[in-house]
């Protein structure tokens, strides 16, 4: 490797301060510098991120995924950056068409999507994949299909389609892998995880062959059983398993009822044997032989599927990049409308004699009004107002609403000020801007306001700003802002400073943009300016733009002598002596520490000594620094600027005012018809009830008339047509199958009274929560609870609680009539301290197809686990009544039990208890 060292000062060629003191390799190890380089790009690029907090705008951005995938990604700040300038534009339009699917009324369903990278995985390394595993790849299949088909159904139902397009071009070339979706489908049962007997052939005929033998068998341990049990060898017939074999049970005592049978188990207290007879020895056999098949006929379908997955691996890697794809784009679209973002566009690189629509007097960056991202996050965050109405399944956001960040809202007053909004504008031939200006004055959060914009814009979001905001697009974003210093690298604050300069400048091109922050500083001034001016030398010629603050005044100077230099100041009033944090653009500003200080109370004597100072220091510029121009044109400017806002506050009062009025309007055409559709949608239910409840009467008429004889046709007749009049009678819309409202002027409803509430129809409802000092009051109305005014509740007549709840009319909703209404027999003394008597999932016990002992066992834990005052409902079948005698029995001599019925005098199998 032939290397040879060039010592160039300083002062003659700025262009190669990066190679000072270095080696200059020949090409022939060019090659060997490319690792290095790209490592040192790719840390200088991860700091960075970090001094810029771009991992806190990609965990707001995560609260608006709708896939695991999405968020992990978010989570852990891996959003895909654009590689090229065209690649960002698309990221953009993207997130373009994904704003207009997040403004319709349509939400996109990622719900069945799952991230099955780590099935693939298993399936690669040879492994088994389980049938929840296989259900998983064929959910995400279909999902991904289905998401596909209603996204372009979006917009073909939708005027502007082309609006979609970037969206559907996502998804366009996938492989779905439909084959594969439909053999998983028709091999498994995903909703019991189950493998079909149509899977394969064999599979068919082991489980037929498997289930007669079972009957087989079945029928012969019955048979013995109930021989045993006539010979009082047990309690009752029972048959069992032990030993994965199919056996009897015997009291030990009279085992020799199966003299030639196998002992496989006993009892825990060795009163009962469990024997297999030996005529089912064979059938045991062949039950075990027939499982094993099975077993190994399951296996190798699951292996066949789990094949086909490890083969479609890539399709399947492939289709989940572009899901994840357009979750972010969909992501980003909601995370912009939150931040009321704008889409912003990339300014065009200008050559000279290339580009003739560029001048010097066009803006590279142009950005009105825009504020950090961190900020107005966690200020958006705090607020109350903060609302918006697109969800993001969410959870999966609804997140979460996902789109909404509800459950981060900390009160009725925002916890962050509303961040300050700044104006960027930077000419197309400026390729360094130096800011000056007092500490605390928003240096810094400037810089890290254009840098965050920088690689939001690169990523494809909106940035907070106003207007159309346009800025250059950067290959690479490099900042140096914060303290370096390392005891462990022996580096000293100025030390880390420079060095991180030095890689800047050596990975940097002609696209990048360099930040840095209070450059030179932590050395002697003398010369840290002689340095910190080669430094922006330099820049200006190697990269696209480079903004640094600083508050060495001599470096705004540059400008006077070289046009590739701008100056801008960060704002302060020297009436309230505190920054605006407002940037203005082309001054240079001012520390204003001897004013401060003054300000502070510092002893005048110091003050004036500091002031003969500066005379001596700097005796040319003493007219420059009293400022009084400058004051006064900042006096006017304020004046102006209070006056536009006051315009502008009167003008967003008056279009706030008139949308709110022009939404009044919608909403109210909206509400009507959403009201006319919902009466629409009663009258054919009502419609489909009577009608579904008359031909029941006739079809049972046509039963019973089959049956009986011709003396008892006119019976039949009557009770047909008192059945169908009882029907009509309940669905009347007259006013007198309603009984009449008692005054209420002066009514006030009771804790568990029924009442007509006007504003539900004059329906009746329960009163479940009232109070004297509040206008309001809460009732129930079948499963619905609504709070109503007092006012809108009218009393039923003096005919008391019972013999209104009997005139209850039917329930148009449920079709039949409320089991709440329906009188018991023993209810009249005690019956109100139990409550509605509501069957639900929670106060039933099934106990049909169990055996007397199993049946007992549940009914047992059922009694058990209700509490006081409550009801059971105990279906128990009719079968051979066996259940439902032990049943009877058990509710009889239960202590816990206060009086049972019968569910309703037309269901024999249901039982009703009562609970002390």
């Amino acid at each position: 490797m032939e290397i040879t060292y060039s010592f160039v000062a300083i002062t003659k060629t700025p262009r190669i301060f990066p190679r000072l003191l270095r080696p200059v390799f020949s090409l022939s190890t060019t090659h060997e510098l490319m690792p290095f380089r790209i490592a040192t790009s790719q840390t200088l690029k991860n700091e960075t991120l970090r001094v810029l907090e771009w991992s806190s705008i990609c965990k707001q951005l995560s609260k608006f995924t709708s896939t695991s995938m999405g968020f992990d990604v978010a989570q852990k700040a891996d959003v895909r950056f654009g590689r090229t300038r065209e690649e960002s534009q698309k990221l953009l339009d993207q997130t373009t068409a994904a704003e207009a699917v997040v403004s319709t009324s349509r939400r996109l369903d990622f719900s069945g999507i799952e991230d099955v990278s780590g099935i693939l995985n298993s399936a690669i390394s040879g492994k088994l994949l389980t049938i929840a595993e296989l259900c998983s790849v064929r959910r995400t299949l279909k999902a991904a299909r289905e998401l596909f088909e209603e996204l372009q159904a979006l917009a073909v139902g939708n005027h502007y389609s082309d609006r979609f397009l970037p969206l559907i071009e996502i998804l366009q070339n996938c492989d779905f892998l439909v084959e594969l979706e439909r053999k998983i489908e028709f091999c498994i049962d995903c909703n019991y995880s189950i493998i079909l007997d149509r899977a394969s052939e064999d599979l068919e005929l082991i489980r037929l062959e498997k289930k007669r033998n079972m009957e087989e068998l079945d029928s012969l341990l019955k048979e013995v059983s109930f021989k045993i049990y006539q010979a009082g060898g047990i309690d009752r017939p029972l048959i069992t398993k032990r030993r994965s074999r199919m056996c009897v049970a015997v009291r030990a005592t009279h085992k020799n009822l199966v003299s030639d049978g196998i002992l496989l188990s006993t009892s825990s207290s060795g009163a009962t044997y469990f024997m297999e007879p030996k005529n089912a020895v064979d059938l045991n056999n062949m039950e075990v032989r027939l499982s094993n098949s099975e077993k190994a006929e399951e296996i190798s379908i699951l292996s066949m599927l789990s094949t086909e997955i490890s083969e479609s691996e890539n399709h399947i890697r492939c289709l989940l990049d572009k899901i994840l794809e357009l979750d972010l784009a969909l992501a980003r679209a909601a995370y912009g409308r939150w931040m009321s973002g704008v889409c912003p566009c990339f300014s065009a690189k200008g050559y000279e004699g290339l580009n003739s629509s560029i001048t010097d007097n066009t803006l590279s960056v142009d950005i009105d009004a825009i504020q950090n991202p961190l900020l107005l996050s966690n200020y958006l965050k705090s607020s109350p107002d903060n609302v918006l109405s697109y969800s993001a399944n969410v959870g999966q956001f609804d997140k979460r609403g996902n789109m909404i960040v509800s459950e981060e809202f900390s009160g009725s007053v925002p916890d962050f000020p509303m961040p300050i909004a700044i104006d960027i504008k930077i000419m197309h031939q400026t390729r360094v801007v130096v800011i000056s200006g007092p500490n605390t004055g928003g240096k810094t959060a400037s810089l890290k306001t254009l840098g965050l914009a920088s690689l939001m814009a690169k990523a494809g979001m909106y940035l907070p700003a106003k207007n159309h905001p346009k800025l250059p697009w950067f290959d690479l974003v490099l900042a140096d802002i914060g303290d370096h210093q390392s005891l462990e690298q022996n580096l000293s604050t100025f030390s880390g400073h420079i060095s991180r300069i030095c890689k800047i400048l050596e990975v940097s091109s002609d696209e990048s943009l360099v930040l840095i922050d209070e450059i030179g500083s932590g050395t002697d001034p003398s010369e840290g300016v002689a340095l910190s001016t080669s430094i922006l030398r330099y820049l200006k010629n190697c990269v696209n733009l480079a903004i640094v603050t600083t508050h060495y005044a001599d470096l705004s100077r540059i400008k006077d002598s070289d046009s590739s230099f701008e100056n801008a100041a960060m704002e302060f009033s020297l009436e309230t002596l505190k920054p605006t944090y407002k940037i203005l653009w082309g001054s240079t500003g001012d520390s204003n520490a001897l004013t401060i200080a003054e300000s502070i109370g510092f002893d005048p004597v110091i003050i004036e000594r500091a002031k003969q100072w500066m005379v001596n220091l700097t005796p040319e510029r003493q007219d420059e620094r009293k400022g009084s121009l400058f004051k006064s044109l900042i006096g006017e400017r304020d004046k102006l600027e209070a006056q536009r806002q006051k315009v502008a506050s009167l003008h967003a009062d008056i279009s706030a005012l008139y949308y709110e009025i022009q939404e009044e309007a919608k909403d109210l055409d909206k509400r009507e018809r959403a009201l006319m559709a919902l009466e629409t949608k009663r009258a054919q239910q009502e419609a489909a009830a009577i009608k579904s409840k008359i031909e029941t009467v006739v079809q049972e008429f046509e039963e019973q008339l089959k049956t009986s004889g011709t003396d008892q046709i006119n019976s039949l007749i009557k009770k047909a047509e008192s059945a169908i009049a009882s029907i009509c009678e309940a669905y009347s819309p007259t006013e007198h199958s309603r009984p009449s409202v008692a005054n209420t002027n002066s009514y006030t409803p009771q804790l568990g009274e029924q009442v007509f509430v006007t504003g539900l129809g004059n329906k009746l409802a329960t009163v479940v929560e009232v109070s004297d000092d509040e206008e309001m009051i809460l009732v129930q109305y079948g499963k619905i609870k609504a709070r109503v005014k007092k006012s809108s509740v009218k009393a039923l007549p003096n005919s008391g609680k019972k013999a209104a709840a009997n005139t209850l009319p039917f329930s148009k909703k449920q079709g039949r009539q409320s089991r709440e209404s329906v009188s018991r027999p023993d209810e009249s003394k005690d019956g109100d301290s139990y409550g509605p008597v509501v069957q639900t999932s929670k106060n039933t016990v099934d106990l049909r197809g169990m055996r007397v002992e199993e049946a007992s066992y549940h009914l047992d834990m059922a009694i058990a686990s209700r509490g006081s005052n409550s009801v059971l409902f105990i279906i128990h079948g009719m079968g051979t009544g066996a259940v439902k005698e032990h049943v009877l029995e058990t509710l009889r001599k239960h202590p816990r039990v206060a009086k049972y019925d019968q569910e309703s005098p037309m269901n024999y199998g249901c039982t009703v208890a009562f609970l002390k």
